[in-house]
């Protein structure tokens, strides 16, 4: 069978599926951080000249300065090439992204004392939003949907500069796809250059790319440690892992379903945790032969087997109470509720990145076309953190406009407060506006 069964019929009995997916939650190992530091070291000193040297040892041997920036001819020629349909399809799930996502936008907002003191909350996008994109092997499995999920928030927050950064193929182009929905989004900067040195390139800026106020998108390894040496240095989205699925499911859910949607994941990543708790044995068993039987005829089988065989599992819990509680000590990034009444079992989940309520809300549906956004916390960190949002190209600053009444009848008790603290030139700074 392509993944082991495991029977969790109290809590118990959770400590061998908490650690089947802890395994993977390994810190980088200390030359990938030691690697990434001197790319991102290289890139700030020698800034364009770097990013080429990079792209021709590990993407296009013949790259040249030149050809960093994609010309917008070229983005607008790319969409004139990819077919109608696919078009109309990328711009319907770009459409249904950013109406969602226009339901988040905060406002500012203000709030005036009696005393005409004004106090208040201001709302502003950052300048320049860097995204990055990835090609997958070759070119060949582009992620227009990480485009779509990352570059829609950002322009709903009202961000002015968005530029986009995308490996090139071994001929130095990029896959038409991600070109056509840049331009279906009207994004009109476009840079070929990927791992590191593009993360590299959006934090320091180059000659040819300006820096960036918050990066965002996901990428292998080195992507994932350049974003995390350089917080501090710009904002950042999350430190995400390997993606992963968690399906509840009761008697009435059809188990070659299940097994479709735990493969959905598994086919990302050999890291990817792809989980089955279900309250009905039969179904259990049902699950892992369908799985059997899919993987099979699946075109990335490799990478879904090693994946299920080391992160994947089936579980047989008590009842749905139970499976809320496991489901709550995982804080899944994906979480399937495939049960008769999803709507009742809400209210017991606490921690998710994102829930898909019964058995016709696949998790595609909100990977690639609802509008939720598909950038979650993985690796437990549901329990304290959100998914990607317009929240995250905005930043909030306090406004305060004291009146004189204010001062006159407040003051005294200001200047307590800091002499309190023993800070002598925070009282005076009070009291000169009202002692004389």
């Amino acid at each position: 069978m392509p993944c082991p069964l495991f029977v969790c019929n109290s809590p118990d009995a959770f400590g061998p599926v908490l650690d089947r997916l802890a395994a993977r939650n390994e810190p980088p190992h200390g030359e990938i951080a030691e690697r990434t530091a001197a790319i991102l070291a290289d890139v700030a000193a020698r800034g364009d000249a770097a990013l080429v040297d990079y792209t021709r040892r590990f993407d296009c041997p013949e790259f040249t300065e030149a050809m960093i920036r994609v010309p917008e001819a070229d983005i607008a020629a790319a969409a004139d090439a990819v077919s109608a349909d696919d078009l109309a399809i990328i711009a319907e799930a770009a459409d249904n992204i950013r109406r969602f996502h226009e339901a988040q936008v905060q406002r500012s907002w203000w709030m005036t004392q009696p005393d005409g003191t004004l106090l208040g909350r201001m709302v502003t996008p950052v300048d320049r939003a860097g995204l990055y994109v990835p090609g997958g092997v070759g070119g060949e499995t582009p992620l227009i949907s990480s485009l779509l999920m990352n570059a829609i928030p950002a322009q709903v927050a009202g961000v002015a500069r968005i530029a986009v950064v995308s490996p090139p193929r071994k001929d130095g182009s990029l896959n038409p796809n991600i070109l056509a929905a840049a331009h279906v989004l009207g994004l009109a900067e476009v840079y070929r250059v990927g791992s590191a040195w593009a993360i590299a390139a959006l934090a320091h800026g180059t000659r040819t790319i300006a820096p960036a106020d918050v990066l965002a998108g996901p990428g292998n390894i080195y992507v994932t440690t350049a974003k995390r040496l350089l917080v501090g240095t710009v904002g950042i989205d999350m430190i995400a892992g390997p993606s992963e699925i968690v399906i509840l499911a009761d008697d009435t859910a059809n188990p070659d379903w299940l097994a479709a949607d735990m493969l959905s994941q598994a086919e990302h990543d050999p890291l990817a945790a792809s989980v089955c708790l279900t309250t009905s044995e039969p179904v259990a068993q049902a699950v892992r032969r369908a799985l059997e039987a899919q993987l099979a005829a699946l075109p990335r089988s490799d990478i879904a087997a090693r994946s299920l065989a080391d992160f994947g599992l089936v579980a047989a819990v008590a009842d749905l109470d139970m499976g809320a509680r496991l489901v709550n000590r995982m804080a899944p990034e994906h979480l399937e509720l495939a049960v008769a009444d999803p709507f009742a079992l809400l209210g017991k989940i606490r921690h998710a990145g994102a829930i898909f309520m019964g058995h016709m809300s696949a998790e595609p549906v909100g990977d690639y076309f609802a509008g939720p956004n598909h950038v979650l916390p993985t690796m437990g960190t549901a329990r304290f953190s959100s998914g990607l949002s317009v929240a995250a190209f905005c930043k909030e600053s306090s406004v305060i406009s004291a009146s004189p009444e204010f001062v006159r009848k407040h003051g005294a008790k200001i200047a307590r407060l800091a002499r309190l603290e023993g800070l002598e030139a925070h009282a005076r700074s009070m009291e000169c506006r009202f002692v004389k």
